[in-house]
């Protein structure tokens, strides 16, 4: 993992970032990492480790879904 930003920064402040390199020759194929950096910081042109330009990729993120009834929906009073 990258770590991008000002030294001192809580990770709380951070977004994790995908990245991609961009194959220069056919047949290769694109190697992925992350980067932890701040919103504000500008994306990475450049794969750290081999100098190859990159792309940022879009993910999914992670979140709760859920489905049906709500909790607070569910409670329900004794009968009497």
């Amino acid at each position: 993992m990258i770590l991008g930003g000002e030294s001192g920064n809580k990770l709380g402040d951070m977004a994790t970032y995908v990245y991609e390199t961009i194959p220069t020759k056919a047949g290769q194929k694109p190697r992925r990492f992350e980067a932890v950096q701040k919103m504000s910081d500008p994306p990475l042109t450049k794969d750290p480790e081999t100098g190859l330009k990159v792309r940022r990729v879009i993910v999914g993120g992670s979140g709760l879904v859920t489905h049906g009834a709500s909790i607070l929906s569910m409670k329900t009073r004794a009968k009497r």
